[in-house]
């Protein structure tokens, strides 16, 4: 795939766009319904960089649904299983944007992420070594970068508008947001599902250091897991052979390019720097490499 081939942004004329994330544009399809389209945009510290990698929302597309489809049995998930061209009519755009898009149940969101983490990184790290404590939840002493955690800890965070920040919160603040009952309902899935794909990946050579999930309920209350699911956009994937403590390990995510723009003069705010054509084929090539590795 070339760089003319990569979508910035989509266009679907008999489909009103009532939702731009940073990656994914989210039509209306009717009142039960969605349609939603996973661009090739790339985010990093919460700011869309003016460059698409080629390829990437058909990886994200692939990736989340395979692991949806692993997940059935602890929680269903918003895919329908409606072909784009049922709702796409013209027959050349629904041909092109079918590899990247999903006809999705319409479901209501939580107001938060569900952050997992195995392992010791970003802002993670960050927060433990200003307070020895993620969330709310206190860690060992002298943990390093990258380590192992002793047991994988739920640390949600607040969902920030475009081009802010999300904001990690503890616990007792999610149930302040959705009550109890639901706040542990989305902790003890988020976990499930996190230590089943860790497990799984594993196997073949690559370590999930952390993911984030988006859950919604229907009319009736029931939750489902939505939006993408451990992709190299929402994970951190680590390759196993070249793991070690004390850095930031190599990576099949967007981590590659956090640490290019870690070397520029930029305060991580909109407008985000154009990116090297070496590092927008690099970033296309890792994303590639994991969604092989762990499909196959």
């Amino acid at each position: 795939m070339n760089d003319s081939d990569a979508l910035f942004d989509s266009a679907i004329p008999d489909l009103p766009r009532i939702g731009r994330g940073k990656v994914r544009d989210i039509y209306s399809v009717d009142d039960n319904h969605l349609l939603i389209v996973t661009t090739d945009r790339l985010s990093a510290y919460d700011v869309v960089l003016p460059d698409p990698v080629p390829g990437k929302g058909q990886v994200l597309t692939e990736l989340s649904n395979f692991w949806f489809r692993m997940m059935e049995d602890l929680i269903p998930n918003h895919l329908t299983g409606t072909s784009v061209s049922a709702v796409v009519g013209d027959a050349a755009l629904a041909k092109s944007l079918a590899p990247r898009s999903i006809v999705v149940k319409r479901l209501k969101p939580l107001p938060i992420e569900a952050v997992v983490r195995g392992y010791l990184i970003g802002s993670g790290w960050r927060d433990y070594l200003e307070t020895g404590a993620i969330c709310g939840i206190d860690l060992p002493k002298g943990l390093e970068q990258a380590s192992r955690l002793p047991e994988t800890i739920f640390t949600p965070a607040t969902k920030a508008e475009a081009g802010d920040h999300d904001e990690n919160v503890s616990f007792d603040q999610v149930v302040s947001m959705i009550g109890e009952d639901l706040a542990v309902r989305v902790r003890d899935k988020t976990i499930q599902i996190y230590e089943r794909a860790a497990a799984y990946a594993l196997e073949r050579g690559i370590i999930i250091a952390d993911t984030k999930f988006e859950f919604g309920l229907d009319d009736e209350g029931r939750l489902y897991i939505i939006d993408e699911a451990l992709t190299p956009d929402s994970s951190r994937f680590w390759p196993l052979a070249e793991y070690r403590t004390g850095i930031s390990p190599p990576s099949f995510d967007k981590q590659f390019v956090r640490d290019y723009l870690d070397t520029l003069d930029w305060d991580k705010t909109a407008p985000g720097p154009a990116l090297p054509a070496e590092v927008l084929k690099q970033t296309s090539d890792k994303y590639r490499e994991a969604l092989q590795i762990l499909t196959g």
